[in-house]
C-alpha cells in the first residue's frame, strides 16, 4: 500500500437531506436520471446542500513510452513533443472543448522526449524523457515511478491552494494505449486480448502485431515473478505521464475534489489509484465510454457508469471536457430548480 496518502469517502450524513432534496425537484423521482446522481455525489464530496464549482482546471499529462520505438502505435514518437507544441498553441480538440465549456487547460511534461524550454501553460515536471521500453525491461524503476506520483500531488496541492476543487485528466503519450492495455490486464484478470485495441489507428496487420509484442512483454515479466500489485505493475509498464496521473488523483481526492476520469489511459491510472486506494471512485465522475477494447473492462472493474457514449478514442482528456456541462447542469438543478413547495406545484398524491 502506498501510504502517503488520507483517503476516506464521503461523510454520509447529508445523504438523506441531499436525496430529500433532490426528490422534491418539481419533477417525477428519478427523472433526471444519472444527473440526480452525480448531483447527490458532488453534494457529499463538498458537504453541502449547495455544492459550487471553483476554479475548473483540465490537466493534460504528456510523456513517451520507449515501447513506441518497437512498433506499438501507428504514428512514430515525435508525434507527442509535436502534440504537446499543438496544445500550446491552443489548437486541439482539448483545446477547443476546455474554451467552449470554461475549463482551465494546463498540460504538463511528465516525461516527453523534447525540451520545450520554458512556456506559457506548461508545467515541467519531467522526471526522465521517456520511460525504457518494457519489452527488454520495466518501464520505470521504482524510484521513478514515486517520485512521477509526488510530483502529480504536488501539481494538485497547488491548484488546491488556489480554491481549485474540480479537475479534469487528460494525457498525450504515443505508445500508451499499448501501456494501459498491459495495465488494465493486470489488474483486472481480463484476457489481454480483450483488452487491446488499435490505438491511434492500427490496421488489422499492426493490430496483430501490437498484440504480439504485448504478449512478449507480458511473458518476460510474469517469467520474473512479476505480479499484479497496482505500483509494480505501474512502475513495470506504465508511462510517465499515468504515473504522475496516479499521484494526482490520489491528491486530488485527498483534497475532496471532484475527479473528471476521460477515457482508457486515464481510465488505467484510475484503476492502478482506486487499486491503492478504493475510496478514491467516490470522488471519480467517469466521463464517457471510450471505444478501446480494454476500457469496458476498466469500467466494470470499477463498477462504473459513463455520462457519455460518443464512440470516442482520442484522449487529451476530451471526453472529461465534453462531460463537464452534464456535470455543471446536474449542480444546477440541485441549486436553482424550484421545489414542489416553492412552485406552488403539487406532488404526487
Amino acid at each position: 500500500m502506498h501510504s502517503k496518502f488520507k483517503i476516506v469517502a464521503p461523510d454520509q450524513g447529508l445523504a438523506a437531506a441531499l436525496q430529500h432534496k433532490i426528490d422534491q425537484k418539481t419533477k417525477p423521482r428519478g427523472a433526471l436520471g444519472q444527473l440526480e446522481a452525480v448531483a447527490r455525489q458532488v453534494g457529499l464530496i463538498q458537504q453541502r446542500l449547495d455544492p459550487q464549482f471553483a476554479q475548473p482546471h483540465l490537466l493534460v499529462f504528456a510523456g513517451d513510452h520507449g515501447a513506441a520505438r518497437a512498433g506499438v502505435s501507428a504514428f512514430p514518437q515525435d508525434v507527442t513533443w509535436q502534440m504537446v507544441e499543438n496544445f500550446l498553441a491552443g489548437g486541439a480538440a482539448i483545446n477547443v472543448f476546455a474554451r467552449q465549456n470554461g475549463l482551465h487547460l494546463a498540460v504538463i511534461d511528465a516525461g516527453v522526449a523534447h525540451d520545450f524550454g520554458r512556456r506559457p501553460g506548461l508545467i515541467h515536471a519531467k522526471v526522465v524523457p521517456g520511460t525504457a521500453n518494457y519489452l527488454e525491461q520495466p518501464a520505470m524503476t521504482v524510484e521513478q515511478c514515486e517520485l512521477a506520483i509526488t510530483r502529480g500531488a504536488e501539481i494538485i496541492h497547488n491548484l488546491a491552494l488556489n480554491g481549485c476543487n474540480v479537475v479534469g485528466f487528460g494525457e498525450m503519450g504515443i505508445g500508451n494505449t499499448a501501456s494501459a492495455s498491459l495495465m488494465t490486464h493486470c489488474l483486472t484478470g481480463i484476457p489481454l486480448a480483450d483488452c487491446i485495441g488499435r490505438g491511434t489507428g492500427l490496421d488489422d496487420a499492426g493490430l496483430a502485431r501490437k498484440q504480439g509484442l504485448l504478449e512478449q512483454a507480458l511473458k518476460r515479466y510474469r517469467a520474473g515473478g512479476g505480479g499484479n500489485a497496482p505500483l509494480a505493475v505501474l512502475a513495470e509498464f506504465g508511462g510517465f505521464e499515468v504515473a504522475m496521473m496516479v499521484g494526482a488523483m490520489l491528491a486530488a481526492a485527498e483534497a475532496r475534489m471532484l475527479l473528471l476520469i476521460d477515457g482508457f489511459i486515464v481510465g488505467a491510472a484510475a484503476l492502478s489509484a482506486a487499486r491503492l486506494y478504493p475510496a478514491l471512485t467516490d470522488y471519480c465522475v467517469f466521463c464517457h465510454r471510450s471505444a478501446e477494447a480494454g476500457h469496458q473492462a476498466q469500467l466494470q472493474a470499477l463498477a462504473a457508469e459513463p455520462l457519455l457514449d460518443l464512440g470516442l478514442r482520442l484522449g487529451e482528456g476530451t471526453g472529461a471536457a465534453l462531460a463537464f456541462p452534464l456535470v455543471q447542469a446536474a449542480v444546477g438543478f440541485l441549486n436553482e430548480m424550484a421545489s414542489f413547495e416553492s412552485a406552488g406545484v403539487a406532488d404526487k398524491a
